[in-house]
């Protein structure tokens, strides 16, 4: 399979304008801020192809049954859809490829990660009128059906399969070795869904030291939500040097070290320092 190619500069500026705009309007579309990531990563995704994800969205969503019922008849109904007939599920395999992350490539292999995965079994349910949201396990993203006291949970990565309360307290303790508290099965918020997978991408970047420029863009689309870890943008410089725009980053550093040096002044050094380092590289 082709790597995605970036957009041209042009391109990437309109798709950061208007992830930015929707990232901040009153209700953001969690579909449409996941597009324009893909947008962002594969230059091949034109206006089209976002128009054509989000009509799949609605085709799968015109195939689920009426109503079904409560939270768990609309579990059900989604993996039957989803999992049994369509054939979306994860693999170990699909953690290295960053199409995984990508949800116009989701809905084309029907292969994901946990997280993009369940961005299909939401935005497809909440098409149909279903009390569906995301819940942010520790290390594993799953779905939540009906209100917090009646929730059913599903798991896309497998299917859609339906867990039981073991079953959510395994995969907890599993990624992390925590116990499962009540405060992780809180609906996320879509913003933060997003964050989370731009963190996915550039864990992905992070472990392919070439592929600085999908780390760089997956910062940059970061600080454009309206919360993000300010570290992002020491992050941001760090790349900036790593890819030799060594007044830029140095600028970037400089100016986190103002930020940092209110709480930390140590930390503030160290990066003035390194600040100092990537301007001598100028020479």
């Amino acid at each position: 399979m082709r790597p995605p190619y970036p957009p041209p500069p042009e391109r990437s500026a309109e798709l950061r304008r208007r992830f930015a705009e929707e990232a901040r309007s009153e209700r953001p579309d969690l579909s449409a801020l996941c597009l324009l990531v893909g947008a962002e990563a594969d230059g091949a995704l034109d206006e089209a192809g976002i128009d054509a994800a989000q009509v799949e969205l609605d085709r799968l969503a015109g195939l689920l049954p009426y109503r079904p019922g409560g939270p768990r008849e609309w579990a059900v109904a989604l993996r039957e859809l989803l999992g049994d007939r369509m054939g979306f599920h994860g693999t170990p395999a699909d953690y290295r490829r960053l199409e995984s992350s990508l949800l116009h490539e989701v809905l084309v292999r029907r292969r994901g990660l946990p997280i993009l995965l369940s961005v299909v079994w939401m935005e497809v349910a909440r098409r149909a009128g279903a009390p569906v949201y995301g819940v942010a396990l520790p290390g594993h993203f799953v779905v939540g059906f009906g209100p917090e006291e009646g929730q059913v949970l599903a798991d896309p990565f497998d299917g859609g399969r339906v867990l039981s309360g073991p079953d959510a307290e395994l995969l907890v303790a599993g990624a992390t070795g925590a116990q499962l508290d009540a405060a992780m099965l809180r609906p996320a918020d879509p913003l933060d869904v997003v964050l989370r997978i731009l963190n996915n991408v550039r864990a992905w970047a992070a472990a392919r030291p070439e592929r600085s420029d999908v780390a760089l863009w997956a910062v940059e689309l970061s600080l454009l939500l309206p919360s993000h870890p300010a570290r992002l943008r020491y992050e941001r410089a760090r790349l900036l040097v790593q890819r030799g725009d060594f007044l830029g980053g140095a600028l970037e550093l400089e100016a986190y070290a103002e930020v940092v040096e209110v709480v930390d002044e140590a930390a503030a050094e160290r990066v003035r320092g390194e600040a100092l380092a990537a301007r001598a590289m100028l020479n």
